[in-house]
């Protein structure tokens, strides 16, 4: 698929279908987010590969919408701060690497036929718990991983004359 089809196909799916990921599909999403640059190519990074299957209750203490659990999957980007490069104004650039693999997870789910849908507004204790995430460890990121039940709506956007500026401010 060409990149700019793969850019306006993907979108936040909320409704999935629960048949089953095939495994040459996650490793093709899994390996686009081992391939994702990262500040150094420090990779301190790990992403937790979560079935949903008889666990959709204990899931849902993370992030309590329905669809959440129905994908048989969930990815979980979780960060490792004590290995993430950090700018010399103290800036860490951990969660600007996590972003960048889930982007490319969910670029790459899109162009394997799946659906996914960025979730950062979860209960990280609840995650913490739920996922046994060590006290060094932040969960970042999280998106169900599976087939669409539902339809794309069209995609709201400024225009780009609205977010760009050239040469200064």
């Amino acid at each position: 698929m060409e990149f700019s089809e793969l850019v306006r196909k993907r979108y936040s799916v909320r409704s999935y279908r629960r048949d089953p990921v095939e495994p040459d599909k996650l490793q093709y999403v899994l390996d686009a987010a081992r391939l994702a640059p990262s500040a150094c190519n420090l990779q301190p990074l790990q992403i937790l590969v979560i079935p949903t299957a008889d666990r959709e209750q204990e899931l849902q203490r993370i992030y309590m919408k329905e669809w959440f659990v129905q994908a048989p999957l969930i990815l979980c980007v979780c960060g490792l701060p004590g290995l993430a490069w950090v700018r010399r104004d103290g800036k860490s650039y951990l969660t600007v690497d996590a972003a960048i693999v889930m982007d490319h997870m969910i670029l790459a789910a899109t162009d394997r036929g799946l659906g996914t849908c960025w979730i950062a507004a979860f209960d990280a204790a609840a995650a913490r718990e739920v996922l046994n995430i060590p006290k060094d460890v932040e969960p970042l990121l999280f998106t169900p991983l599976g087939y669409p039940a539902d339809q794309p709506s069209d995609k709201e956007r400024k225009p780009l004359s609205a977010l760009v500026r050239h040469g200064s401010w």
